[in-house]
């Protein structure tokens, strides 16, 4: 086994003996925890989708909007935006890059820019790249068809790589990862402890939530004590009545417990706050925050907020703006398409500007009667057009 493992440590580009980097794996890199595990976590465990919703949902749900200094690149990019539907696609890889650290979205058709399209996080398999650390490939797995895409062709949205990985890191890996603590002993992954802890809580409930119950019956042969159990196994939990010409007697059998498990569950509950990085869930569980701690953890979690939405906002401007204003015919450093969150500011035009702007002939009065029906919901009519006058008749001669 001792060969295999050194060979084997050789292509991870761990281990003893001579290291090499890992993007030299000649088999590609592939991501510490599987997509689908990760998936898995995210879909079932409340905590965890918790976790990732919230910070997403502060990222990109106020929504975007573009500036430009050249109105016919914001006006390029503007369309392409409302064509692809950015926004469904930020909501969707906001969550992606939150929880597995990683998005990969597709470019259809190269070289010209019609289309993107987000890649199922778990038909990625691995990452092949060259000498140097740059991506290759990105290829799928087989139930996904095998295919093998070029690099070139995918925006890959790589957050917080570790040492240089070929996959970003998520929050949920932390929680899914075990750890080895030597002589052949391994600390199983928060999310398996987290779930055995509530599977066992369950099962003790279910156990000691009802006292366990001793019926005596003095004076029984031993047939009719098996009779009375058989029937006992099969008697309703509430409303069965019976009657017996012996003495006899029920007592309760209530377990008891020396020592409580609560000081374990809270351990356990808020590493695993900590691995999830969100002070969210806590606040909304936990009573006895004062007003100044959540808002300090509030503060924190807020400029984590900001650092992925300008991480998310390089990324959109480099390689999605820019490939369409260049496409456009347009100089992109010229046009400096934009990416911002949130929603425009609204100018509010006041009536005086306007009545200066009108007497000083910046504007005409078609314009100024115009931008009030608009603007302040005037109700103005255009002047029935005069009737023309019928000569008199002249008077006839006599």
């Amino acid at each position: 086994m001792r060969p295999l493992r050194r060979i084997w440590e050789k292509i991870r580009g761990g281990g003893g003996g001579v290291v090499s980097p890992a993007w030299q794996a000649p088999l590609g890199a592939r991501p510490a925890i599987t997509f689908g595990e990760m998936v898995n976590i995210y879909i079932k465990d409340l905590t965890a989708r918790a976790a990732v919703d919230f910070p997403a949902d502060q990222t990109v749900g106020i929504g975007f909007f573009t500036t430009a200094k050249t109105p016919r690149a914001k006006d390029v990019v503007d369309e392409f935006c409302e064509r692809i539907d950015l926004d469904s696609k930020l909501q969707i890889g906001a969550r992606e890059i939150i929880g597995y650290g990683n998005s990969f979205w597709e470019m259809r058709p190269v070289p010209k820019l019609e289309d993107i399209i987000i890649l199922p996080i778990t038909s990625i398999e691995k990452i092949i790249r060259d000498k140097d650390g740059v991506p290759k490939t990105i290829k799928q797995t087989s139930t996904f068809g095998g295919h093998e895409i070029p690099a070139e062709k995918v925006i890959h949205f790589c957050y917080n790589p570790v040492n240089r990985e070929a996959f970003g890191s998520g929050l949920l890996r932390t929680v899914a990862e075990s750890m080895a603590l030597g002589n052949g002993e391994t600390r199983e992954a928060f999310y398996k402890m987290k779930a055995k802890m509530q599977s066992a809580m369950i099962k003790t409930f279910e156990k000691f939530g009802a006292p366990n119950e001793l019926w005596v019956m003095e004076g029984l042969s031993d047939k009719k004590l098996d009779d009375f159990t058989k029937a006992l196994k099969v008697a309703p939990t509430a409303g069965a009545r019976w009657t017996a010409n012996v003495k006899g007697d029920i007592k309760l059998a209530v377990a008891e417990r020396a020592r409580s498990f609560d000081t374990y569950v809270e351990n356990i509950m808020n590493e695993y706050y900590i691995g999830l990085q969100t002070p969210l869930p806590k606040l909304f569980t936990t009573p006895g925050f004062t007003e100044a701690s959540a808002r300090a953890a509030l503060e924190l979690h807020e400029r984590r907020v900001r650092g992925l939405q300008r991480y998310i906002k390089r990324m959109v401007e480099r390689f999605i703006f820019t490939p369409v204003v260049k496409q456009a015919g347009l100089d992109p450093v010229k046009a400096e398409v934009r990416l911002n969150w949130g929603a425009p500011e609204v100018l509010e035009l006041q009536i005086a500007d306007l009545l200066k702007a009108l007497e000083l002939g910046a504007i005409r009065t078609e314009e100024f009667r115009k931008i009030m029906i608009k603007v302040a919901g005037w109700e103005l009519w255009e002047p029935e057009p005069k009737k023309p006058e019928t000569p008199p008749t002249p008077p006839e001669e006599g």
